[in-house]
């Protein structure tokens, strides 16, 4: 199973360029609020047409601006969830699960929507109206009747945005069962670097509507490669870097020289994670100013000025006891922690 997407579509001033190809399992499109991931989604399932560009969907064409294909969104076999469920308010839950199985004679479209129901605990709200059912139901039944049409392809537009962290963390897991069973190609549109840690198993990161390549979800975590994709990954502290003559590296938000150490090529910023810093004298130090200490669930969060312009966030669990606020603190890290990242002139 594959689905191949390389398209480009502007709108206003904005311009959507993106390539990649699922391989079956799923995959995780990840951005800020306004990096083209809706957009794209709407061009694979037909709704927007792109400019040029080409889609594929397990051999198939959908899209081919130089062959002139152009399948309208009946034909592609693409299931799209959306963030508002778009259930048809004024038809009852059986009747919109029903809907997915239209080329069905009416008796066995009913009888194929209660197993269906069934499937999803939702067969005692099978007569109910949309607007009756809790957030998770409503949820429930539109992925239900996604798949009862049996896509090809599945595509997820941040499914769990409007739910609270409860019902969030009950749906992933229906989501994660229904996947399990699923043979088709999925990608899930989301902001959360955790749902997409939870479910998926590739990435892509989309960058005011460019994407970079694919790759492992655990790739993006532990080399994100791009300011973005660190950021996107939860990174909280980024810095311009520059190699000073002796080869030992100058970040410059930070006032941190950091040993000589091998810098991949193209690097333009050095990222550290703030669970990643601790607080003593150890390999490469730093001394800084505790500003704000924050008091987390489960760690404390320590806000810290440096000898540059800009801060740094640490972060470790509460069994150790936090500087007060005005404090002189040292804090370090462990070469192999720190990310070079290209996100600007090359060095």
């Amino acid at each position: 199973m594959s689905l191949l997407v390389k398209i480009e579509k502007k709108l206003n001033d904005f311009q959507l360029c993106v390539d990649f190809e699922t391989s079956g399992a799923l995959l995780a499109l990840l951005g800020a609020s306004g990096s083209g991931k809706s957009l794209t989604l709407r061009c694979i399932a037909g709704l927007l047409t792109p400019d040029r560009g080409k889609i594929v969907l397990n051999g198939r064409v959908l899209y081919d601006s130089a062959a002139g294909v152009n399948l309208p969104p009946q034909q592609r076999r693409v299931g799209y969830l959306f963030q508002s469920c778009a259930l048809i308010p004024h038809m009852s839950v059986l009747e919109n699960v029903a809907l997915g199985y239209h080329g069905q004679p009416k008796a066995r479209r009913k009888e194929l929507a209660m197993e269906q129901l069934r499937r999803f605990r939702l067969e005692v709200q099978a007569q109910a109206r949309p607007a009756t059912l809790s957030g998770g139901e409503r949820q429930r039944a539109a992925l239900a009747r996604t798949l009862a049409a049996e896509p090809e392809a599945l595509l997820l537009d941040e499914p769990f945005s409007a739910l609270d962290d409860y019902l969030k963390w009950e749906l992933e897991l229906e989501l994660a069962r229904t996947l399990e069973g699923y043979g088709g190609d999925a990608i899930l549109v989301s902001h959360s670097r955790d749902e997409v840690c939870r479910l998926a198993k590739s990435v892509c990161v989309l960058t005011h509507g460019s994407s970079e390549p694919v790759q492992p979800v655990s790739g993006l975590m532990t080399a994100p490669g791009t300011v973005s994709a660190a950021l996107i990954s939860g990174c909280k502290n980024i810095s311009p870097v520059t190699v000073l003559p002796d080869g030992s590296l100058f970040c410059q938000d930070w006032g941190w020289t950091l040993p000589a150490m091998p810098v991949p090529r193209g690097s333009t910023h050095v990222g550290i994670r703030a669970h990643s810093l601790r607080l003593g004298h150890g390999p490469i130090s730093l001394g800084c100013t505790v500003d704000r200490v924050i008091d987390n669930v489960f760690s404390y969060i320590l806000m810290v000025r440096t000898p540059g312009p800009g801060q740094l966030r640490v972060e470790f669990e509460k069994a150790e006891q936090p500087p007060a606020p005005g404090e002189s603190a040292v804090i370090h890290g462990a070469p192999e922690e720190f990310l070079f990242l290209q996100g600007g002139a090359a060095l």
